[in-house]
């Protein structure tokens, strides 16, 4: 049986790149929101919670064949958003009402996949083991939901000091999360 303090470290693990997003969401916002706060909190908090009990219904025997391309998932996912983000930094191209600071529908659910593919291996590991699904992924979204509102925050404090450099930082950092994704399951880095 997996202990409460196992079960807190793997929630604060798997929220870490959702954190790292609502910061670059933080980042291009001129002031603190708390819609924007907990839109991040609320998308990224529920697919924390969704992916693991996916996982968990597949089962070990698919395990394989999802870690064949998870990672090629989120890396290409965060490589086109956060590039964008670059794009939209340096020659200024928005467009009318949409930023990389946007909250539609479609940015935040590729956002939402990308940060918690590692939660739906997570929720296979949770099949191979004895665990208590329901309040393991309660525990897991309230986690990420909080880390996401702080990241928001935490983003536009620096944001608004460097606004016109935020976007470029934001597109960057995005980028790089997808790139330790990649090289985490690849085997080449390991943290």
């Amino acid at each position: 049986m997996m202990s409460i303090l196992e079960l807190l470290l793997i929630a604060v693990g798997l929220s870490m790149d959702a954190f790292s997003v609502s910061v670059c969401k933080g980042l291009t916002s001129k002031r603190f929101s708390w819609r924007m706060a907990l839109i991040c909190g609320l998308w990224f908090g529920g697919f924390q919670v969704l992916m693991p009990i996916f996982g968990y219904f597949l089962g070990a025997q698919f395990q394989e064949m999802i870690e064949a391309f998870d990672h090629w998932i989120a890396f290409g996912l965060l490589f086109l958003i956060g590039a964008n983000m670059i794009r939209e930094a340096v020659w200024g191209e928005k467009e009318e009402g949409k930023s990389s600071g946007s909250l539609d529908f479609k940015t935040m659910f590729l956002l939402a996949i990308a940060t918690s593919i590692d939660a739906l291996a997570v929720g296979i590991s949770f099949a191979c083991i004895q665990v208590q699904l329901w309040s393991s992924v309660v525990i897991i979204g309230i986690t990420t939901f909080l880390f996401s509102v702080l990241g928001v925050k935490i983003g536009n404090v620096f944001g608004s000091k460097y606004e016109k450099s935020a976007g470029i930082i934001g597109g960057i950092i995005l980028i790089l999360i997808g790139l330790k994704i990649l090289l985490e399951h690849l085997g080449v880095i390991s943290f």
